[in-house]
């Protein structure tokens, strides 16, 4: 899956949480919501006014990060399913350490085949 297509897939899926999605599908979301909410940092920086008793307001940014948080976490679910593990799995997050067992699951290669939820994603 190329980057275009995994972002535009992860868009049209805004809420499913059901099936599965690839390493790229997940990464390049990833990689997608990294890149414009860096550009939207810079962008209310670059437009501050430079007053000292203000602080750069990153008001876009804000409004992408409510704006993308239910298709990211719909997308990490999915990418949970790929390996065979609930996408209730998410909520290790807030223990700390869970989230070097996340990243271990999402790096982790598709079941092959069919499991518990659904086809293999790029078959």
């Amino acid at each position: 899956m190329q980057f275009k297509e995994a972002v535009h897939t992860c868009f049209k899926k805004y809420a499913d949480f059901k099936g599965r999605a690839s390493r790229s599908e997940y990464w390049y979301w990833t990689l997608f919501t990294l890149i414009v909410s860096v550009a939207l940092a810079i962008l209310s920086v670059a437009m501050w006014d430079g007053a000292p008793d203000s602080a750069p307001s990153n008001i876009l940014g804000n409004l992408f990060t409510y704006g993308t948080l239910l298709p990211a976490l719909a997308v990490a679910a999915r990418r949970l399913h790929d390996v065979n593990r609930s996408g209730w799995w998410i909520l290790i997050v807030f223990t700390g350490i869970g989230i070097l067992l996340l990243l271990f699951w999402y790096v982790q290669k598709s079941d092959e085949g069919a499991n518990d939820y659904g086809e293999r994603p790029l078959s």
